[in-house]
């Protein structure tokens, strides 16, 4: 019953997270039609829409107290498929082919992976959490964690290499320490409300600011990834590699499959691809929403594309450049 409240809860979260996000779209499409456009914290449409992604994140961290890594991680495909189809009605999209087929994929792989989930005991002491902290798989996992961040963020830094995969896997790296923070931090509120005081335990502070620290420098990454990178190709692959990050961190850390079948795993596991894959085929193709900005169009000008367009610049007392100006194009 307790997993179970999990799961309705994570799901319900992840729901509410993608009502969210369409109605801040419809907010600033909205202000963008308008003859005097305003400032965005100026809606009350967007505040609605904040205020719901907060309740939202709030219930998916409560979540984490309720039930596994391995199960609440892989929910975020609920938001997915639901921002598809939510689109449909608050934005007037079209409901495509893909939308359908990649639907029906995530709800199958999601009711395998749900009812083939690690049952395992959610709740979690400060001196459990303190067992998992110095036990040696969990050692090894973050040398090895933190190797390979390094490697990643000195390529990053000092190569100035920003491909969509080098920030995403530091992205994941991160998350699998948020999710272990989450887990613990929810698990300890969870046990202290019940009357099992945890709070006193130097442990809960220790999982709170490794919580606070790694979902700062998460947020940094990805929103460079969603600067460099159209959110159809950002949104998948950060689905997949969370999630992959997540599964592996309860695994090493909460110890979610040692006692599980190895049908289980393999269920569970064909669960996860399946909702990997119809997140994919919901993302591809898919076109995004940009608008309008004032353009001049270069027509038939040498050495440049027809498509190429002159953007206006208010730093110059010219009206507009070109891209790779040369003394031919002047």
């Amino acid at each position: 019953q307790t997993q179970l409240l999990g799961v309705l809860l994570a799901a319900a979260s992840n729901f509410l997270i993608s009502v969210s996000l369409n109605i801040q779209k419809c907010a600033h499409l909205r202000l963008a039609c308008q003859t005097e456009p305003k400032s965005y914290y100026t809606s009350k449409l967007w505040w609605c829409g904040i205020i719901l992604l907060g309740l939202g994140e709030v219930g998916n961290v409560t979540a984490y107290g309720f039930a596994p890594i391995a199960l609440v991680a892989p929910l975020g495909c609920v938001s997915v498929i639901g921002s598809a189809f939510i689109s449909v009605l608050f934005l007037k999209k079209t409901m495509r082919a893909a939308d359908i087929l990649g639907g029906a994929l995530t709800v199958t792989g999601t009711y395998l992976l749900v009812t083939f989930a690690p049952n395992v005991p959610q709740e979690l002491t400060a001196r459990q959490v303190q067992n998992y902290l110095v036990s040696w798989p969990f050692l090894v996992y973050s040398i090895l964690e933190i190797i390979i961040f390094c490697i990643l963020l000195y390529f990053y830094k000092r190569k100035a290499v920003k491909h969509i995969v080098v920030l995403l896997m530091m992205v994941a790296l991160l998350a699998s320490l948020t999710v272990i923070a989450v887990k613990a931090v929810a698990s300890m509120i969870t046990l202290s409300a019940k009357g099992k005081m945890q709070l006193t335990y130097p442990v809960f502070y220790i999982m709170i600011v490794l919580m606070a620290t790694s979902c700062a420098f998460q947020v940094k990454f990805l929103n460079q990834a969603m600067h460099l990178y159209k959110a159809t190709a950002v949104v998948p692959i950060n689905f997949v590699f969370f999630t992959t990050s997540a599964i592996i961190s309860g695994v090493v850390f909460y110890r979610e499959f040692q006692s599980a079948a190895l049908l289980s795993v393999f269920m569970f596991l064909f669960g996860c691809l399946l909702s990997f894959l119809g997140v994919f085929v919901i993302a591809r193709n898919k076109k995004e929403e940009h608008l309008q900005i004032p353009f001049i169009d270069c027509g038939h000008i040498p050495g440049q594309k027809l498509t190429g367009k002159i953007q206006p610049d208010s730093h110059s007392s010219c009206y507009g450049t070109l891209n790779n100006e040369d003394d031919s194009v002047k």
